[in-house]
């Protein structure tokens, strides 16, 4: 009896290592077929590969999920210990069977459909059927995170480290589907009728310079108005920021609003507009002052930045600036952060050059978006840069906003609960050094306490601003400082936004005792320190806190300026290990 018992254990252990090996090699030739469908999804040129892919992808996963299905691995993947890596590899199998069959699918076509407009009905139609996927895509965006979740549930370590290896490769794929499915949903629902394809839109959209700092990224300068009607744009207005100046709407954005930025008067100076991170709150202003100005409503608002500006045109093609020079995706920035500084001394001469660099850019792209063979690419180029912060839409229609607010492109900020971890700077100067400022932020969890955890954050700023050679445009000093300043020196107004609940315990400035201001906004407190920021010098701002125990690493907030933001993340262990 007892050897027929060991010669069935045997028995089910040999058909588990062998169906495990084989459902192993099935798993790892599906990922390979799902990482080529993924960046062939986006180009036109990739019907062919986009569809073998996805067949390939749809076998393997399907095999591999048969060979761990059945009582053996049921009944082995109940074993304390010895039968966690089974419970991993089915539960990888089946996640890469749903995901072929229920997620990936739907998008397969999609690039390829929109950069088609010869059907009847042309871009329109186009829009409207695209606005007929949203539930297709909203049912796999609710696939993927129900995916995550399930994943995410499988065992974290096992004694086996091909197991392992095989949940951190399935969790990493779902953290980089789950957005984009998610964002697709969003986009199939409100895309079409902000496009016009109901009737026509309007849209105030500005221009951020990132060479001086504000809240959503650079300060608000030259601006369009952009008109959408069936999917076909063109632009009613260009103009630079004296087109806004003088307008002081009345816009009620609530009390914790005015508390923190009214004596900045956000509504009557429009430099002062986007002073929040909150980018609905700067769209709320523009909105109204352009209605002042103008008499005009618009249907929303958008915001971009030369970095935008320059990777889109680097698909688009080179556009050619009033006096013939090139504008390229690579001199975009320059051309107007820095040479257009240095090029003009009068301030209605660089104006003018640096609207005539705006209109050109805008209406390449324009004219590229027109190109059913540019539009994968723009869309692909657009999307990482909403995904970065660097490109922002608000709607002024409640039920489309509501819809927006839930994913980056709408520069909603967080106010969810949990660990959290922002730095935001203004400029206080009134030059343009930002263009040379650099970032650092680096969050340290400590030890637990009864009351909450331990974490420190360190910010370092760095001017590399040369000490001479600039502009005085650039290094003017607009704030009139009392103390003595050399040309490069700069000033900026840092702010933390800690986790909600967190409390500061302490603060210092280059290793000194330093008193910061404390606010909320969103439900985030807020450490704002005055700092001045000579050339070529870095400073350091530590800031102590007890935050709220939670066992998740906090939520990045990357204010998109010049120089993206370095940030680190130290790793901890949970509270209560």
């Amino acid at each position: 009896m007892l050897s027929a018992v060991a010669v069935l254990c045997l028995a089910l252990a040999g058909w588990i290592v062998g169906t495990g090996l084989l459902a192993r090699e099935e798993l790892l030739a599906a990922q390979r077929s799902l990482d080529t469908l993924r960046h062939s999804v986006v180009d036109t040129t990739g019907n062919a590969a986009s569809g073998a892919a996805m067949s390939s992808a749809a076998v393997h996963a399907a095999r591999a999920h048969r060979l761990t299905t059945g009582p053996a691995w049921y009944l082995f993947a109940q074993v304390p210990f010895f039968g966690r890596p089974a419970e991993t590899v089915r539960g990888a199998a089946s996640a890469a069977d749903r995901l072929t069959r229920d997620v990936f699918p739907p998008f397969v076509r999609i690039a390829p459909e929109l950069a088609d407009d010869s059907g009847e009905g042309g871009r329109g139609a186009l829009l409207s059927a695209f606005g007929g996927k949203a539930p297709a895509l909203e049912r796999a965006a609710r696939v993927v995170a129900e995916t995550r979740a399930e994943a995410g549930r499988l065992p974290r370590t096992t004694w086996l480290p091909a197991a392992d290896h095989a949940r951190v490769q399935l969790l990493g794929l779902l953290d980089r589907i789950a957005p984009v499915t998610s964002d697709a949903a969003v986009a199939a629902r409100v895309l079409p009728a902000m496009l016009g394809e109901q009737g026509p839109r309007r849209y105030f959209v500005g221009v951020q310079n990132t060479a001086e700092a504000r809240g959503t990224g650079g300060m608000p300068g030259a601006f369009a108005v952009l008109t959408a009607e069936r999917g076909q744009l063109h632009f009613e207005t260009f103009d630079n920021d004296d087109g806004v100046t003088g307008g002081s709407p009345s816009v009620d954005l609530g009390s914790e609003y005015t508390a923190r930025y009214s004596r900045y008067e956000p509504t009557r100076f429009w430099a002062n507009s986007n002073l929040s991170p909150h980018f609905p709150y700067a769209a709320r202003i523009w909105a109204a002052t352009w209605r002042q100005r103008s008499g005009k409503r618009v249907d929303g608002v958008i915001a971009l930045d030369p970095t935008t500006l320059g990777r889109l045109l680097r698909v688009a093609g080179p556009g050619r600036l009033p006096d013939g020079t090139a504008l390229t995706g690579d001199n975009m920035l320059d051309l107007t952060e820095r040479t257009g500084y240095a090029r003009y001394s009068d301030d209605a001469r660089r104006k003018a050059f640096l609207l005539g660099v705006a209109r050109t850019a805008v209406t390449t792209l324009v004219d590229a978006f027109h190109d059913p063979r540019r539009i994968p690419g723009l869309l692909k180029a657009a999307y990482g840069d909403a995904a970065t912060g660097r490109l922002k839409v608000w709607s002024a229609r409640e039920n489309e906003q509501r819809l927006l607010s839930t994913r980056p492109l709408s520069g909603t900020f967080p106010q969810e609960t949990g660990p959290f971890a922002g730095l935001v700077v203004n400029n206080a100067a009134g030059g343009k050094l930002d263009y040379y400022l650099e970032r650092e932020l680096s969050w340290v969890p400590g030890r637990c306490t009864p009351h909450g955890r331990l974490v420190t954050a360190r910010i370092t700023l760095t001017n590399r601003a040369p000490r001479s050679g600039l502009p005085p445009y650039v290094t003017q000093r607009g704030d009139k400082p009392a103390y003595p300043v050399r040309p490069g020196d700069n000033r900026v107004l840092v702010s933390y936004y800690a986790s909600t609940g967190a409390q500061l315990t302490g603060a210092a400035l280059d290793g000194r005792t330093a008193l910061v201001g404390i606010g909320e906004e969103l439900r985030h407190p807020v450490y704002t320190l005055d700092l001045e920021l000579p050339a070529q010098r870095a400073r350091t701002l530590t800031l102590q806190l007890l935050e709220p125990v939670s066992d998740h690493a906090p939520e990045l907030w990357r204010q998109p300026l010049v120089t993206p933001l370095r940030a680190h993340v130290e790793p901890y262990p949970a509270c209560g290990d």
